[in-house]
Formats: C-alpha cells, sequence, structure tokens
C-alpha cells in the first residue's frame, strides 16, 4: 500500500488505481497465502518470503483501509486477531492466478501453484 492508496487514486487509469491498492512487494503475497487458507499473524510470518512484522502489520492494516481484507478477534489477552478475504479481496484471485501462468511459462524455474489455487472462483 502505498501513500496515494491514502489519498485516492493517481488518476483514472484501472491498472494505476489497482497498483496503489496491491502495488507494493507484499500485499499480492498476503492475498495469496490468504487465498491458500492462511488467517493468522504467525501463520502470514511463516511464509518462505519472510516478511517482517512490522512490514506485516503495516500492510494487513493499509489492506483492511481498502477493503480487501476484514479483521476480527479470535482470543482475548491477549488480543489476537484473524483476517478474512471481502469480496473485493477474493476478486483479486483470478488476477493472481494469471500472474501465475505467466510466471510459469516466462520463469519455469518457478514452482506451479497447487491445482486447487488455480480453479476458477466459486463466488
Amino acid at each position: 500500500m502505498n501513500s496515494a492508496s491514502k489519498r485516492g487514486p493517481r488518476s483514472g487509469c484501472p491498472i494505476a488505481t489497482t497498483l496503489d491498492i496491491v502495488g507494493d512487494r507484499w500485499t499480492l503475497v498476503i492475498l495469496r497465502d490468504m487465498l491458500t487458507g492462511k488467517r493468522r499473524f504467525a501463520e502470514f510470518l511463516a511464509s518462505p518470503e519472510r516478511i517482517t512484522t512490522n512490514v506485516l502489520t503495516d500492510r494487513l492494516a493499509g489492506m483492511e483501509a481498502a477493503g480487501l481484507v476484514a479483521k476480527a478477534p479470535y482470543q482475548e489477552r491477549p488480543v489476537r486477531f484473524e483476517y478474512t478475504l471481502t469480496p473485493m479481496g477474493r476478486g483479486l484471485l483470478p488476477v493472481l492466478q494469471d500472474m501465475c501462468r505467466w510466471a510459469n511459462r516466462f520463469r519455469p524455474e518457478t514452482w506451479v501453484p497447487p491445482a486447487s489455487f488455480m480453479e476458477p472462483p466459486t463466488d
């Protein structure tokens, strides 16, 4: 999430607007993790990309502010939260699937996602 997304879109261009929301290094990786079932902070930290806690905190807050995720407590003491994708966040699945197809085609060293990730969206 960059500062432009907090102020509003830079232009009416749909690509620029989308990049304002998801165009940083980590947001799409977090979305990938959520689309594969991760919901909790520690689960995101365990991903192979090794995001730092401060960056993860910042990205999750930005994703919530942008309407991509919803946050709900699952434990009271200490308070801990889990995150779920909103319809807007789930709407990015085809984009991530196309990114996987592109990378698998042009960067053959990349891993092939699980078949369940590549299935068409159900909602």
